[in-house]
């Protein structure tokens, strides 16, 4: 595995996974307390802040669309390894993560995944808001979809009628989706993973720096995956990005 891969909410308060929530109410674990510093309410999208190094660069959707869905924004931490992924630190704490990076990932995750035969991919989502847009990228490029808790064994146990044998596994989150990239290391599958300024890397082949907590940036994420995805298959996407949209 790559931990080298070190590339890579303005988002209102119903907006983010009530785990969050949950968490900053009674957090008893170190994962726990990192997360809730993605509990910020939203003043309102600020449409002309600045997101990316490069302000030409040529994204797959305009920035403003990025910048509304809240996927720029990170924690109040950060880790070593995501830090080549951030472009500052705003007044108020929070990182800020480059565009530009998120966009050029999200391309080179989607070539990735052509390689692989469609059934082979396996997404996984442990996290409230990243469940839908999931389960629709899987949907949409004909993968299979493990959301909620990650049975364990799902990947390492021939004996559990839930045993798969994937090529490749994406998840919303390193941090709520650990079972299945234990799993994906245990049995050398290579992990393509969204991550926060506050993820670890060490295990992750390939980094999607976002706002990995928000519900708008996650079906913004999974749609503009998907969408590239079968683009490089050749393949005329069929989806909007409102069909990637669950409801609070």
């Amino acid at each position: 595995m790559s931990g080298n891969d070190n590339e890579g909410l303005d988002a209102a308060e119903s907006d983010v996974d009530p785990a969050e929530t949950a968490d900053a109410a009674g957090a008893d674990t170190a994962a726990e307390t990192v997360e809730e510093d993605a509990e910020v309410e939203e003043e309102g999208p600020s449409l002309d802040e600045d997101v990316m190094s490069d302000e030409e660069a040529d994204l797959l959707i305009p920035v403003d669309d990025y910048l509304g869905a809240g996927v720029h924004i990170g924690t109040q931490q950060k880790t070593t390894d995501m830090e080549r992924f951030i472009h500052r630190v705003r007044t108020d704490g929070l990182y800020v993560l480059d565009v530009s990076m998120t966009d050029r990932r999200i391309r080179t995750a989607a070539d990735f995944l052509a390689n692989y035969d469609p059934e082979q991919i396996l997404v996984a989502s442990s996290r409230q808001y990243g469940r839908f847009p999931a389960e629709k990228f899987a949907e949409a490029v004909g993968a299979r979809a493990r959301t909620g808790r990650f049975i364990p064994g799902t990947l390492t146990n021939p004996k559990y009628d839930g045993y798969i044998e994937p090529d490749v596994v994406v998840v919303t989150d390193p941090i709520g989706d650990s079972q299945a990239v234990k799993e994906a290391i245990t049995v050398g599958i290579p992990v393509i993973a969204m991550c926060d300024s506050n993820n670890t890397t060490s295990n992750v082949d390939l980094v999607v720096p976002t706002n990995n907590k928000g519900r708008k940036a996650l079906s913004v994420v999974y749609w503009l995956l998907a969408n590239e995805t079968l683009d490089r298959r050749g393949a005329e996407p069929a989806y909007a990005l409102d069909d990637f949209e669950s409801e609070i």
